[in-house]
């Protein structure tokens, strides 16, 4: 499976798309990801089985399309978002833990 960059449609593996994940709001459940070839930002969702791409809109996260990921698993902790898929998995830390000092 490859997940693409809507900006440059460059299509990325897994593990290279979820590495370049940096911020998770949990107020929003959202992802910042940013693009290792283009630099676009994108805010994401993710789901069981798929991700999600909108934006913030009145204080909530509008998914206005999604992508198939089957496999996809997603747990929420206090500081960061665990997100697995098959045998791999990622951590995104939420800013309050790089304040805060705790490890992701």
């Amino acid at each position: 499976m490859l997940i693409p960059c809507f900006a440059c449609e460059s299509r990325f593996r897994p593990d290279e798309y979820f590495q370049a994940c940096s911020d998770y709001d949990r107020a929003l459940d959202r992802v910042s990801w940013t693009c290792p070839r283009c630099g676009n930002r994108d805010d994401l969702r993710v789901f069981h089985g798929e991700l999600g791409f909108g934006a913030p809109a009145r204080g909530r996260f509008d998914v206005q399309d999604r992508l198939r990921v089957p496999g996809l698993r997603r747990q929420r902790q206090d500081l960061r978002l665990d997100i697995s898929l098959d045998t791999a998995s990622w951590r995104v830390p939420s800013q309050a833990a790089r304040r805060v000092g705790q490890p992701a």
